[in-house]
C-alpha cells in the first residue's frame, strides 16, 4: 500500500473513501432514507470483514466503533444524542 500524500491514509483507503462517498450521495438523491442507506452499508461491510478476518478482528473493530460512539467523536459540535 502507498501513502497518501495529503493525510497520511492508504491510497486504496482514500479512493474507497471517495467512491463509498459518490455511492451515499447517489442513494440519498434516490430518496432512499438515510437509516437504510447505513444499514445497507454496515451490512455490507460487515460482511466483507467477515470474508476477510477473523472474528476477534471483526469484534475489536466494533469495539473501537463503540468506544467512538460513547466517547462522542461521531457527532458534530452542538448536536445532541
Amino acid at each position: 500500500m502507498q501513502e497518501g500524500q495529503d493525510d497520511g491514509a492508504p491510497t486504496e483507503l482514500s479512493h474507497a473513501g471517495s467512491v463509498v462517498d459518490k455511492a451515499i450521495e447517489y442513494m440519498i438523491g434516490q430518496d432512499i432514507p438515510p437509516v437504510a442507506v447505513a444499514s445497507a452499508l454496515l451490512g455490507g461491510s460487515m460482511a466483507l470483514l467477515a470474508r476477510s478476518v477473523s472474528d476477534e478482528v471483526i469484534v475489536q473493530i466494533l469495539n473501537n466503533a463503540i468506544a467512538s460512539v460513547r466517547a462522542g467523536e461521531l457527532r458534530g459540535p452542538g448536536r445532541s444524542q
